[in-house]
């Protein structure tokens, strides 16, 4: 990346939504080291592709958006492996705030429907933007994120 203007213009958008980056990352893989790697691989992809953007207000989608596909490839790799939350994952992460039962209930849902939920949350995405990346319907999204939503919902009042 040439220019010291543009590095500093990465590093300050970069620095605006690493948190959320990294939670959307940890909810979807519900692995710590596996989401470090995804960020990281996503946060130099992005970085060496920085100086192509044209719009730096379209950093946020466009930088979630390398992340999201990341973290879709890793999902796959995950195909006939099961990974659990560790119960210590407040004490490894002391900046994940959210509550412990929330993250179980999250932990429960397939990884589709955690991936769709993680999109809308953790990136903002809209229903549409996270079916045109998943290449699905609009509905159907719409349709999976409520299912889990409410499953969620059942389970933290079960």
């Amino acid at each position: 990346m040439e220019g010291n203007q543009e590095q500093q213009d990465f590093v300050r958008l970069y620095q605006e939504i690493y948190r959320d980056m990294y939670r959307f990352a940890l909810y979807t893989l519900k692995n710590t080291h596996d989401a470090e790697d995804v960020v990281g691989d996503a946060v130099a992809d992005a970085y060496a592709g920085f100086e192509k953007l044209r719009n730096r207000d379209s950093f946020r989608p466009w930088i979630f958006k390398i992340l999201s596909n990341k973290c879709k490839r890793k999902l796959k790799e995950y195909v006939d492996k099961t990974s659990e939350l560790p119960d210590d994952l407040v004490s490894m992460q002391a900046g994940v705030e959210e509550n412990y039962q929330v993250r179980q209930a999250f932990g429960k849902l397939s990884k589709e429907e955690r991936l769709i939920i993680s999109m809308h949350i953790f990136a903002g995405y809209t229903s549409k933007e996270t079916a045109r990346i998943l290449h699905k319907n609009e509905n159907t999204i719409r349709s999976k994120e409520s299912r889990a939503l409410k499953k969620m919902e059942e389970m933290l009042q079960g």
